[in-house]
């Protein structure tokens, strides 16, 4: 049976986990009892205080905001002010059956401190230098994020670089990224595309390349309707600091969060990120997102499981079907790493939404104890109920546009006739505004959930294929125009470069295991 990631963590990263596991301690209380002293002591920690109004800087726009921390002046990313009641701040159980995907404020949320689990902590300093480039853009963001990477390391802090590749850094990107000269790589939300690159084309002409000089309505074709719907511009240095930034309608983005229509952004928002402008409406569809790749994580594995064996399955699912992982331009163990070095981040993202689940919960005697999860070489034992009746509950709740290639491919494999499998998709319909109906597990659900392990997972990874493989092989293919050849070759270059000292490390963290062994 392989599982996705599955891993322990060496002793060569307790000093990095020690440093940082404190970070997510804060997400993780909102698992513990109301009034519990570990939970009291979180919320005076790291208080996102009541709904503030912030200014944008450069566009003169007034927002709402419910942010953790982020408005903080402190060295710190945390406040001295109090947290809601935890009466105040319970979610709905159900509030994923029928998410509103068209709200326009955070206090429309299903509650006052609704996804605050997908805040990252990182240096304040570090956060703020990230917040300046986006200054630097006159045209509207209204939905900003930083991944990979350049700000969240995949390898051992101790792991140099040759060169940086920042003209000048600001001393807060220099310090965090550890002389390891990363590009930094964001995704930018915004409202209409066309406006959006016609600013932007007037503002960076050299941020693109010759099809910029077509103007932005050609650009705006191109972004929306090829690939996932992103329209990246690499390479270009914004405040001395080499970066490369994504542009996606916020509509796209949603869609993809709550339904999986690509997989290709949802798959990034399943790994921490650290989020610098929020949005209600994504906030939502984000949690949508990050609780369904719980769920069919859960559908993966087996009866018990392990921390790190779940989030590296959650971490892999965007990667299965994606042809640059068939090349070599892409470490092969770069789902392992992620979670090694992230996995408090891991922990604050997941563990409240797993706490909500009646179906998995933490099953480790080590959990126990009140500190264990500042213990950085704990990696905690998890299990969940495998009745067919939960789990085709599970099955029901999965994003429309997943569940039904999975369905399809169920249909095939128990030879539903057409006019009864029509029938079914009929009545699991969420679209009829006629229905008014809990999603539980349907027949069909609970046959599927019931199917052999071995041969359930086989077909949620052929769905999981199928949603990824064409999207992210055109986005790649749109790419080469985007970004121009001169660019296109760079960043090939870049990645086998990165491949084959991925390989080096491997082999030489091989030998050393041996050595020790002999």
């Amino acid at each position: 049976m392989q599982i996705i990631g599955a891993n322990i963590v060496s002793s060569s990263i307790i000093p990095y986990l020690s440093r940082n596991l404190l970070l997510a301690r804060v997400g993780w209380q909102s698992r513990l009892p109301p009034r519990h002293p570990l939970r009291q002591q979180a919320f005076a920690s790291d208080s996102p205080g009541n709904t503030k109004k912030e200014k944008d800087d450069d566009h003169g726009v007034t927002a709402t905001s419910q942010a953790p921390s982020e408005t903080s002046s402190t060295s710190r990313d945390t406040t001295t002010s109090s947290r809601p009641s935890a009466g105040q701040t319970s979610t709905p159980p159900d509030w994923d059956e029928d998410p509103n995907l068209n709200i326009s404020a955070f206090s429309q949320l299903p509650s006052s401190t609704f996804g605050y689990n997908q805040h990252m902590i990182i240096n304040h300093d570090f956060k703020e230098a990230l917040r300046q480039i986006l200054w630097q853009f006159r045209a509207p963001i209204r939905y900003a994020f930083a991944y990979g990477s350049g700000v969240f390391p995949q390898t051992a802090s101790g792991s140099k670089s040759a060169a940086t590749v920042h003209p000048h850094p600001s001393p807060a990107i220099s310090s965090l990224q550890g002389g390891q000269g990363k590009m930094i790589d964001f995704i930018f939300g915004v409202s209409y595309t066309q406006h959006w690159h016609s600013l932007n084309l007037q503002q960076h002409r050299d941020h693109y390349s010759a099809i910029g000089s077509l103007g932005s309505s050609l650009v705006s074709r191109v972004q929306d309707n090829y690939g996932a719907g992103v329209y990246f511009n690499p390479y270009v240095t914004v405040n001395g600091t080499l970066i490369k930034y994504g542009v996606v309608n916020l509509d796209t983005l949603c869609r993809d969060l709550s339904e999986w229509d690509t997989l290709y952004l949802a798959g990034r928002l399943q790994k921490p990120v650290k989020i610098l402008r929020d949005d209600p409406r994504v906030r939502l569809a984000n949690q949508v997102n990050l609780i369904s790749a719980v769920r069919t994580a859960l559908l993966l594995l087996p009866s018990e499981f392990t921390e790190q064996e779940l989030y590296g399955t959650i971490a892999g699912l965007s990667y299965l079907g994606d042809p640059r992982m068939a090349l070599p331009t892409e470490n092969p163990n770069k789902v392992a790493n992620i979670v090694r070095y992230q996995l408090p981040n891991f922990r604050r993202l997941y563990a409240p939404l797993i706490e909500n689940l009646p179906n998995v919960s933490f099953h480790d005697p080590r959990c126990s104890s009140s500190d264990w999860m500042d213990d950085p070489g704990t990696n905690a034992t998890l299990a969940q109920d495998m009745d067919p009746k939960r789990r085709g509950n599970m099955v029901r709740r999965l994003p429309r546009s997943f569940r039904s290639k999975l369905y399809f491919r169920y249909q095939s494999k128990f030879q539903i006739p057409q006019l009864d499998f029509d029938k079914m998709l009929e009545e699991s319909n969420d679209l009829d505004p006629a229905r008014v109906r809990r999603q539980q597990g349907s027949v069909f659900d609970q046959r599927i959930a019931g199917d052999r392990q071995e041969d359930l997972r086989k077909e949620v990874r052929g769905a999981i294929k199928s949603t990824v493989q064409w999207p992210s092989a055109t986005q790649s293919l749109k790419g080469i125009i985007t970004t121009g050849f001169v660019r296109s070759v760079r960043y090939v270059r870049e990645k086998i470069a990165k491949y084959r000292k991925g390989q080096e490390r491997e082999q030489s963290a091989s030998g050393s295991a041996r050595e020790k062994g002999s």
